[in-house]
């Protein structure tokens, strides 16, 4: 299918069937998912119809105008930007039925198992163990900052299945229940004083080898599909003009005069100038996916937004002067989303600060742009071909 007319009448058929005023919001996304009409360049069955990735929009706009309920992408975002591109290349047909539709409709919410305390920004370092028993796995280690593994029935998990072999070889990527005996989660609590991250300490977890994604010993190229799509999913997000940190610091600006200064608004229009480059580049990215996978150009992106969310937060603050340095809420809560436009200005601008370290520290994606995207001789590494087993820790 390639014609936007087609398109239409199928949200109109979907419409007709389910009115969004009478039916259940949950019942409208299934039906919507059945119609093909989630994510229109996937499968056919898979809640697509191997559409143009081009027409996506045509389907959100015709809904919205039409007061559909949407699955609330900013609670299930590792599921929609993570785990459904990596399932949908990597997974069985069994496991893309079983995953995917319940994903995109939000009744399970996904959380990622990379990072752990002795492995971060060096990813491939990681120590927690895989060990296979007959047709499960044993799975034994600990995982860190993972958002949304309070609130999550699935997880997306890496693990070390093969000591013997250099650290980027030994390495299998599973989906474990969030739900099994030995997982625990703890929450780590933020600045912001919110504690939307947590630890998870896995003992004794055992993964069924049905729930394995790729082969084993592939888990680090399975990885990439998932890094790269996060990485676009957190810098190259839709927005509007003044979308993001932006509005609000523009609004702040018309709306009080009395608080302008010539320098502010040269950092004003600078940063404004940037953070609507940023959107449009973002756009273009988003176009280039219709040709294929993301590539590195994402982690670009993904530096870009660090930086601005820096950067425009901290004029945010000052431009407010003493009511730049109030904080409305230190309680203790474990959220299920990130609302940087929906809080205070002190908010964001805590909030801000860890978005050079989430999704990639800035230091590993400005390698990644050297190296991948301008071609620049890659770093020296003397740990490539070293069994992980040997490896100094």
């Amino acid at each position: 299918m390639t014609d936007a007319a087609q398109l239409r009448s199928l949200v109109s058929d979907l419409l007709a069937a389910k009115p969004p005023a009478t039916t259940d919001p949950v019942d409208f996304l299934k039906a919507r998912f059945d119609a093909g009409l989630a994510w229109v360049h996937y499968p056919v069955g898979l809640g697509g119809l191997d559409a143009p990735r081009s027409l996506q929009p045509v389907v959100d706009a015709e809904l919205a105008a039409a007061g559909a309920p949407d699955n609330d992408p900013r609670r299930i975002g590792i599921g929609l930007g993570m785990a459904a591109p990596t399932i949908l290349r990597y997974g069985t047909e069994e496991q893309k039925r079983r995953f995917l539709r319940p994903l995109w409709v939000g009744e399970e919410v996904w959380c990622q198992l990379f990072s752990e305390p002795g492995a971060g920004s060096d990813l491939a370092a990681l120590g927690t163990r895989a060990v296979r028993d007959g047709d499960t796995w044993v799975v034994d280690g600990q995982k860190v900052w993972t958002s949304s593994a309070h609130l999550a029935r699935w997880a997306i998990l890496i693990a070390r299945t093969d000591p013997d072999l250099p650290k980027h070889q030994g390495i299998s990527y599973f989906i474990c229940d969030m739900t099994d005996p030995g997982v625990e989660v703890r929450p780590l609590r933020q600045i912001t004083g919110e504690a939307e991250f947590n630890e998870v300490f896995l003992t004794g977890v055992r993964i069924p080898d049905a729930h394995r994604l790729g082969e084993v010993g592939e888990g680090w190229k399975v990885a990439q599909t998932t890094l790269m799509n996060e990485r676009v999913s957190i810098g190259g997000m839709r927005l509007p003009r003044e979308g993001g940190m932006i509005g609000p610091v523009a609004r702040t600006w018309r709306e009080r005069s009395e608080l302008r200064t010539h320098d502010l608004h040269q950092r004003l229009l600078t940063l404004w100038v940037e953070a609507e480059v940023a959107r449009l580049t973002g756009e273009r990215l988003r176009q280039q996916l219709v040709a294929g996978q993301p590539g590195p150009e994402g982690s670009g992106m993904k530096l870009a937004f660090a930086r601005l969310n820096q950067e425009i937060s901290g004029l945010e603050v000052e431009l407010l002067g003493q009511d730049g340095l109030l904080y409305s809420d230190w309680t203790m809560r474990r959220p299920e989303l990130v609302d940087f436009t929906g809080r205070d200005a002190g908010y964001r601008y805590l909030r801000s600060k860890g978005n050079s370290i989430e999704g990639g520290t800035s230091e590993v994606l400005l390698n990644i742009v050297a190296e991948r995207v301008l071609g620049l001789p890659a770093e020296p590494r003397n740990d490539k071909d070293v069994a992980w087993k040997d490896l100094t820790r």
